[in-house]
């Protein structure tokens, strides 16, 4: 339905990632749900490095607020979602948004997010040899292309460390043999002591993403219908 809308921010490290990578799971959510989806395109580090890529994505949410697939036509159901890299733009919208005191959506989602640039988590160090996608070196090469020099600890970088009462419920899925497991699990803790609605999946042994390759394996068509599930309770 046009009046119903997500806005997906893809992953990789935000130095990388195609919208056509995207575009089955894209579908799957679309068809099992009835939202128009919105792949934003942001701008990638190190040429555009932070904040660009928060800035584009607040620009298409304010877009997709009154733009849908046919045209000018004012949301009635809006939900903003990413994974890995999008994950941490999907929580730095949240934030953003409340900060400008500007409309929340209805809800959000993440995928193996991304919430702490200074990769505090012990996830970072107990998951390294399990990670079957990244070592420690790789995260924090990337995180410092798109900081450049600014400070990692900046809630729009990462959300783990904004105010995060007030924010809309989220659903948060996240593989137990990652890296980022505790970036997740942090955040999902911090934001139920902030008085959010947060629903957290830490699904066993499955790795960074998984989701995107249903339906290739039970487990990653699992986890879409588990999101799906989520937004049409809304």
């Amino acid at each position: 339905k046009p009046e119903k809308r997500i806005a997906f921010f893809h992953g990789g490290c935000f130095v990388a990632g195609k919208l056509a990578c995207r575009h089955p799971f894209a579908s799957w959510i679309s068809k099992a749900t009835g939202c128009s989806i919105l792949l934003v395109d942001y701008r990638l580090a190190p040429e555009h490095p932070f904040p660009a890529a928060i800035e584009d994505a607040l620009s298409s949410y304010h877009w997709m607020c009154n733009n849908g697939p046919y045209g000018e036509m004012p949301a009635k159901k809006i939900f903003i979602g990413g994974d890995s890299a999008g994950g941490c733009l999907t929580l730095a919208t949240l934030l953003g948004l409340k900060d400008a005191n500007e409309n929340l959506p209805d809800a959000a989602f993440t995928l193996s997010a991304m919430s702490d640039m200074a990769f505090t988590g012990k996830s970072i160090v107990n998951r390294a040899e399990v990670d079957i996608l990244f070592k420690p070196s790789h995260l924090k090469k990337f995180a410092k292309l798109y900081l450049a020099g600014q400070d990692p600890l900046i809630p729009l970088a990462s959300p783990l460390y904004g105010d995060l009462s007030g924010l809309p419920p989220i659903f948060m899925q996240v593989g137990d043999a990652e890296l980022l497991l505790d970036d997740s699990v942090r955040f999902a803790k911090k934001a139920e002591k902030a008085g959010v609605t947060v629903k957290l999946e830490v699904w066993p042994e499955m790795f960074h993403n998984w989701q995107l390759l249903a339906p290739l394996f039970p487990e990653a068509q699992q986890a879409i219908d588990k999101i799906c599930e989520f937004i049409r309770s809304f």
